[in-house]
Order: structure tokens, then sequence, then C-alpha cells
């Protein structure tokens, strides 16, 4: 494979930076600015105690490949639920053009039922905490994936267990740029 098509392949989740999606994008509620997320993204993290990380393994999900952890993610789990749950009151309804686009998925009801209460349907019981390191697979063939999953299991299999210390605001400054970090904020030790 050639750089050009890695980097083609990595497209997206560079977009948003190396990161794992605990509460899906969003655009704020009329009436609420940043500082009003930020402090409750503060007062959110405040509550959480950091926990260690289970082991990440590379991982073929959907058409994707990312890094996904191995055991028990309770605890990553129950982080991802506070985040949906505590900062969704300052979150704007979907439009009904977002709706539509996010049905296109083939939802099933009870995802369908999660898109119009959280604005997403992959939360709760569907959340599934990953990193990912491409954007669809689709068009490559299974060989490439394989070898692009055996790659990436050999890069990132030798870290260490990672720290789950701390929850980052990230924001979008205009539609489809380069997500930018606003703030990283620590979990209770």
């Amino acid at each position: 494979m050639s750089e050009t098509e890695l980097l083609a392949l990595t497209a997206a989740p560079r977009r948003y930076g190396w990161h794992a999606t605990l509460k899906a994008p969003f655009t704020l509620r009329n009436g609420v600015n940043l500082q009003t997320l930020r402090e409750a993204v503060q007062s959110l993290a405040q509550e959480l105690a950091g926990f260690d990380m289970p082991q990440l393994q590379a991982t073929c999900l959907d058409d994707f490949l990312a890094l996904v952890p191995q055991g028990n993610c309770d605890a990553l789990n129950a982080v991802a639920q506070a985040c949906v749950t505590e900062l969704h009151p300052l979150a704007a309804p979907l439009s009904p053009a977002e709706l539509q686009r996010r049905r296109k998925a083939n939802l099933s009801p009870e995802q369908d039922a999660l898109l119009v209460r959280w604005g997403y349907p992959y939360v709760m019981e569907y959340y599934r905490f990953h990193c990912s390191l491409t954007g669809s697979l689709r068009s490559v063939k299974a060989q490439q994936v394989q070898a692009l999953q055996d790659a990436a299991q050999a890069w990132f299999g030798t870290l260490p267990r990672c720290r789950f210390d701390s929850l980052a605001l990230f924001a979008e400054p205009t539609p489809g740029a380069d997500m930018v970090l606003v703030e990283q904020m620590r979990l209770k030790s």
C-alpha cells in the first residue's frame, strides 16, 4: 500500500485527532455558550475517578480499523453514559436533516429511539469505546485490510496499559474543519 493510499485511508480520523468519542459532536442549544459547556465538562470531570484502561487491540469495526479495549469495559461505559446524560441538556435538538441523515444507517428501533432521545444512536447499551485508526475500508481488498490490522497491532500492541485520567473538550471551528482541543480536564484521583 502506498503512502498516498494510507494517507487517504487515515484522513477521517486525522481530522478529529486521535481520540475516543464519549459524547458525539453536537451543536450548543440556544442560550448556551462555550463557557457554560466548559464548566459542565469540568464539573463532570471532578465527579469521575480515573482508572486503568483494559489493553487495546487493533480490530475491524464495521468498515474501519480501530483500537478497542479487551476485557471489562464497565468503567469506560459508565464514563461515556455520564457524558451523554450530563451534557445532553446543553445540546440543540437535531435538525430534521440531521435526523434523516443519521437514519440512513439502517438503525434498529432501539437505536432510533436513542437517536431521538440523546442525539446519537450508538449510546448506552450500543456504545463501544474505540480509537479510530482509519476511515472506511469498504474499497480495500480483504488481504490489505488484514495487513493493515496486523501492522496496527504490531505497532500499538506494545503500548503499556493506559490510564484514563481526563476528559477533553473539542470544537469544530467551522463545518468540516479539523477539530481543535479547547481544554483537557483531569478526573479526580
